[in-house]
């Protein structure tokens, strides 16, 4: 199977290109889900967030209050870092299970969509390729004032807080230029699932998987018949 990272910025139009990929018939996990799923009310990542930053960060119905949490880790790097070091392990545990699912039902591409993939860097060594999702600074600013109600300075704030995108689109493999219309946004993401699909790279994949659990029963095999010599000696 071929593990396609998906990222971008915020505002960048990740969640569109997402909702577009899986028009083109590809699974697309989304971290953002599974980071809610991973804080829901008495799980570790949950407890641990309330014992970090108190009760002014959980709600009346015991949900964590985002907005507030975001504030507060926005404005200071080393809780966003203690967040981070308490919610990502739990999220990737849970992208890795389902990858592996994904895996055992022979999907031939599977996408995990993650706005940190390159500030973390921890799931780059089991993504094959990547796609980044581009649009101007300025367009992303005004996105996001639009969408979350944010003023410039919150708007910029949250925008510095990730790498620039020109930086993740040097790495890519693939860009999305999120900066026109839709449609042209759709033309560009059906031609990547195209080079996708036609380089069959995901057999290169598949083909390793399966020979390296091939090995372990020969492996084990070897060590119990010197495991048995040993204790005959």
């Amino acid at each position: 199977m071929l593990i396609v990272g998906l990222t971008g910025g915020i505002g960048s139009g990740k969640s569109t290109v997402a909702s577009m990929l899986r028009e083109c018939g590809i699974t697309v996990i989304d971290a953002d889900t599974i980071a809610r799923e991973v804080t829901l009310p008495y799980t570790k990542a949950w407890t641990k967030i309330k014992q970090t930053f108190g009760e002014e960060v959980i709600q009346a119905d015991l949900s964590l209050d985002r907005a507030k949490l975001a504030a507060i880790i926005f404005n200071d790097s080393s809780k966003r870092q203690a967040l981070n070091s308490i919610v990502h392990p739990e999220i990737y545990k849970r992208m890795l299970k389902q990858l592996l699912i994904l895996f055992l039902k022979c999907e031939k591409i599977a996408v995990v969509d993650l706005p940190l993939l390159y500030e973390s860097g921890y799931m780059l060594k089991f993504i094959a390729k990547v796609i980044v999702v581009y649009c101007s600074e300025e367009q992303q600013k005004q996105r996001i004032m639009a969408r979350n109600n944010y003023s410039e300075e919150e708007a910029n704030s949250r925008i510095k807080s990730q790498w620039p995108l020109e930086e993740k689109c040097k790495r890519a493999n693939f860009v999305v230029k999120n900066c026109g219309s839709l449609e042209d946004t759709r033309k560009q993401v059906q031609s990547i699932v195209s080079q996708l699909i036609s380089s069959k790279e995901y057999w290169k994949y598949r083909i390793l998987f399966w020979s390296v659990l091939s090995v372990i029963p020969l492996a084990f095999s070897s060590l119990s018949v010197l495991l048995w010599k040993t204790l005959l000696k």
